[in-house]
């Protein structure tokens, strides 16, 4: 009897003994399973990265450099894409603002599935982009491929685009002419910068106001680079049968030839000239003459020798009249109906930063600039171009 006692009792302490060190060995195993969670993130999440990353480099045209985020980690950063942090809806897709853990500021831009900007278009945009660096360019921080999700991640401007200031008639009163003329000639050393002085030498294809990001400083960066295109050393000009890019900002001969050049960018950097100087909007402009659009006023105003009433309202006395009639001729040369006659954008900072009108090449009629309330033969000065009318159509531009 006491011998059964006995094994019993060295029975009992076996099996608590293997009991503990059972459970033992699951505490083990669970602190090093979350201490490489962790580590490492959620394994899910972890293998899903590896995954879209191989798969974005798996194609050279995807810059095997530029980081690589999560999507995980981008929908931690924007709460989940909350409405609170929208900053503004693109042809393209939303952009948000975002945090990451170590406190840096991200914008998100997300990329509609169905928006039209394609694979292709996002491996241009990540490609050009990150090879790229100037003050006048935004910074592309890095990006993400999530299944259908295409994402770029961008430095975060405070201040938003130019367009939603400069035709604010409340929020452009900050823009004084100092103010303004810094942010055209920032505009002008990026894409000089972009033509000339770059790795790459690239056509932007797209600037417009919208386009132009501004930082604390009121300082400019040209962003959006998803239709750009690259040129080699010995090329001048290209040609496309898709035209992209958006009305009012497009040259002639890129909207209704498709034909695009460093002088397509010049083109369409004269009319956010004129739209900068008079706070008014190319497209959408109105007043009692009919003119069609803002640069037809302009051109209107240098005929008859007012063109001091182009300079924005707010500006009042506080820009002179040499140095506004310096700025808005520049930008008439920007808009002539043919490229050859355009200036590059070494010559725009020429003139703009030489302190005289003297010696500056007259303009022609600019393209686009018909009006419907004056005939084309009561034009007051001689060896004057035919008016030019835009036949392009909706078939013709895939408009942004």
């Amino acid at each position: 009897m006491p011998s059964a006692i006995k094994k019993s009792k060295k029975w009992k302490v076996k099996l608590s003994i293997g009991v503990l060190v059972t459970f033992l060995g699951a505490l083990i195993l669970l602190y090093l399973f979350c201490c490489l969670k962790c580590k490492n993130g959620d394994s899910r999440g972890l293998r899903e990265f590896n995954s879209a990353k191989r798969l974005a480099l798996r194609d050279k045209r995807v810059d095997d450099e530029l980081p690589f985020f999560g999507f995980t980690i981008i929908e931690i950063a924007t709460n989940h894409f909350a409405d609170e942090n929208l900053l503004g809806q693109g042809g393209f897709g939303p952009v948000y603002k975002g945090k990451l853990h170590d406190g840096q500021e991200i914008a998100v831009k997300r990329l509609k599935h169905m928006s039209g900007f394609g694979m292709e278009q996002f491996k241009n945009e990540v490609t050009v982009i990150s090879k790229l660096q100037h003050r006048n360019l935004v910074r592309l921080l890095g990006y993400c491929i999530h299944r259908e999700e295409r994402i770029l991640i961008y430095e975060f401007l405070p201040n938003k685009s130019l367009d939603s200031i400069v035709f604010d008639s409340e929020k452009g009163i900050v823009l004084d002419w100092k103010r303004r003329s810094h942010i055209i000639d920032g505009i002008a050393q990026g894409l000089l910068y972009l033509h000339k002085y770059s790795r790459l030498k690239i056509i932007h294809r797209d600037l417009k106001t919208s386009n132009v990001l501004l930082d604390n400083d009121l300082n400019p960066k040209i962003s959006d680079f998803g239709t750009a295109r690259i040129f080699g050393d010995n090329e001048s000009r290209a040609n496309t049968k898709k035209v992209v890019g958006t009305y009012g900002y497009m040259s002639p001969e890129y909207a209704m030839n498709g034909i695009f050049s460093v002088k397509s960018d010049v083109y369409s950097f004269g009319v956010m000239m004129l739209e900068i100087i008079s706070g008014k909007k190319n497209t959408s402009f109105y007043d009692s003459d009919d003119h069609l659009n803002l640069i037809g006023y302009v051109w209107d105003l240098w005929l008859d020798g007012r063109v001091t009433e182009a300079a924005d309202r707010s500006l009042g006395e506080t820009v002179s009249k040499q140095e506004i009639t310096r700025y808005v001729q520049v930008g008439l040369l920007c808009v002539q109906e043919n490229a050859v006659d355009r200036p590059t954008m070494s010559d725009v900072l020429s003139m703009l930063n030489n302190d005289s009108v003297t010696g500056l090449p007259v303009p022609n009629r600019p393209a686009f600039s018909c009006i419907t309330s004056r005939l084309i033969n009561d034009n007051p000065v001689q060896n004057q171009e035919p008016c030019s009318i835009s036949k392009v159509t909706i078939s013709d531009v895939e408009g942004r």
